[in-house]
């Protein structure tokens, strides 16, 4: 039976200006993306993940903790996400959740197959993990959260977003990736421009081996009206357990997909009306563009 997987998680995705000049308000998003993984909540911890020292970490968990962004356990010391940062995540899901629209093929994937899946949406060339449904098979892959955050194609859920993106996006994104990757020194931009071809042709990303040795993922991207990739459906799994049932999982994949887009689509729609009846100049919300 192979090890359990998390102690293998990758470092947080850390996002640095241009001419690497560092602003107090891009130290603060760094240490709150770090804190939303859930697996740093002492100053050390937050401090390396951030590529921070102690001291200035410090002093920006004391001003977010007067504010409520942050929390601060009185007999632990440790911190962990505020109140206000609730109330911020109320808001922006108001105006769209793809969660709810997706949950039953969670549920469905896992009652077929028994192993975890996963629910991605892009940021910029990250991908974030919105929603996990874990599997029953005894050894899981237990290195994914809700909040967990890797560049694009770091992963089969990851690697499906890319690999859909418009193609002078996608060109973009590879060129920044190459600079973020030194934390998976498996994928190379060969590696990656192999597997979006490959990825294309078959209409499913399989990519074992690469993040966690021993287990991998099988990923299809969830379309919009438009046809660019505004979430990924994955099962992560033993590369074992991938390859004995890749067109199963496949074709799974897929029926789910569509069923995602289907009620992405009507999502979409009403959302075009709401906002046409409130102002003709209102925009969709991101997630759906």
């Amino acid at each position: 039976m192979p090890p359990t997987p998390s102690s293998a998680r990758p470092k947080a995705v850390v996002n640095h200006l241009p001419g690497g000049s560092t602003s107090t308000v891009e130290r603060a998003m760094r240490v709150l993306r770090v804190m939303s993984e859930g697996g740093n909540s002492r100053l050390t911890d937050i401090a390396a993940a951030a590529e921070l020292d102690k001291a200035t970490t410090l002093r920006l968990l004391e001003v977010m903790v007067r504010d409520g962004f942050v929390a601060r356990d009185a007999q632990s010391k440790q911190f962990s996400l505020g109140p206000e940062l609730m109330v911020l995540g109320a808001a922006a899901l108001r105006r769209f959740d793809p969660r709810p629209l997706a949950r039953p093929s969670l549920l469905r994937l896992v009652g077929q197959f028994e192993d975890s899946v996963v629910l991605s949406i892009p940021s910029g060339v990250e991908s974030l993990c919105i929603d996990v449904e874990e599997g029953t098979y005894p050894i899981r892959a237990n290195y994914l959260r809700v909040g967990s955050r890797r560049p694009l194609g770091a992963g089969a859920g990851s690697l499906a977003l890319l690999a859909w993106m418009p193609e002078a996006e996608r060109e973009a994104a590879l060129e920044i990736l190459a600079n973020q990757m030194s934390r998976y020194p498996r994928i190379t931009p060969a590696l990656l421009r192999e597997r979006i071809a490959d990825a294309r042709e078959r209409g499913h990303v399989v990519l074992l081996d690469v993040v966690v040795e021993r287990m991998g993922g099988i990923a299809v991207p969830v379309l919009d009206p438009e046809g660019r990739p505004v979430a990924a459906l994955s099962i992560a799994a033993l590369n074992d357990r991938i390859l004995a049932r890749e067109a199963a999982m496949a074709q799974a994949l897929m029926r789910e997909s569509t069923v995602c887009q289907v009620r992405w689509s009507e999502a979409v729609r009403t959302s075009r009306r709401q906002a046409g009846a409130a102002s003709p100049s209102r925009t969709l919300p991101e997630t759906l563009r």
